[in-house]
């Protein structure tokens, strides 16, 4: 497939997934004014960052005037299972030049993850420009819509008050449901949401996200997969589709 036809694939495949970001950027927006950040402030931390769950943890942390070093330190832990998709698809991007892969790795969030796993069991290969095509068409979404949801925060005093903030907890459970045909799906998303209820609970908030995901993935590593057969194609329905 010549390289422009691939974007314009990745642009395709982005459009659901995007679309489905555009209320969190519209929420990180309008949180950001009620927090009292500038435009500018708002607009940089969605181009450094490009992370909606690490965006809402950065701002609350940054009105309670908590030091610099833990909101990078929260960041981070918010992130950690970023370093786990990379590390993952890593491996299939060798095509990939150090600037390409800089790029994609930046560009790496939770959507786009999944899609490129559902591209490797499907066969088909990860090309930069569909994966960049993908990556930066979701990227000015994310910034557009901090950019409108900042100018609509004078409307909206209190997002909270009607369940705006809900939004991103069903956002990634919709994620999660797209892997619910995999193996053993249920006992590592089980495991994983125990621990992270019980490190909630006993350390706090961040560090349930990261000490939740470790656990999921001790179960997934402990617990045997079934011999598949490996010329069957991956059904339609298996992955998370809904994400692009």
């Amino acid at each position: 497939m010549p390289s422009s036809s691939s974007a314009w694939a990745g642009i395709r495949d982005s459009i659901p997934p995007s679309m489905s970001a555009l209320p969190f950027g519209l929420l990180f927006g309008t949180l950001a004014f009620d927090k009292g950040l500038s435009l500018a402030d708002a607009t940089l931390m969605s181009a450094t960052i490009f992370g909606g769950a690490s965006q809402m943890v950065g701002i609350e942390l940054f009105r309670g005037g908590v030091a610099a070093w833990l909101i990078v330190f929260s960041i981070f832990a918010v992130n950690f299972r970023h370093i786990l998709y990379s590390a993952s698809i890593g491996r299939h991007l060798s095509e990939f030049t150090f600037l390409q892969k800089a790029l994609a790795f930046f560009l790496l969030v939770d959507p786009l993850y999944a899609s490129s796993e559902l591209r490797i069991e499907r066969k088909t290969p990860i090309t930069f420009a569909w994966y960049a095509g993908y990556g930066i068409f979701m990227y000015f979404i994310w910034i557009a819509g901090t950019v409108v949801g900042y100018e609509f925060g004078r409307l909206i005093r209190n997002p909270e008050a009607i369940g705006i903030d809900f939004l991103l907890p069903i956002y990634f459970l919709g994620l999660l449901l797209g892997f619910r045909k995999r193996q053993h799906w249920l006992p590592v998303v089980l495991a994983s949401g125990v621990a992270a209820i019980i490190a909630y609970l006993t350390v706090g908030s961040p560090w349930h996200v990261g000490l939740g995901s470790i656990a999921g993935i001790l179960v997934a590593v402990l617990m045997p997969l079934e011999r598949e057969p490996q010329d069957d194609p991956v059904p339609a329905s298996d992955g998370p589709e809904d994400m692009g």
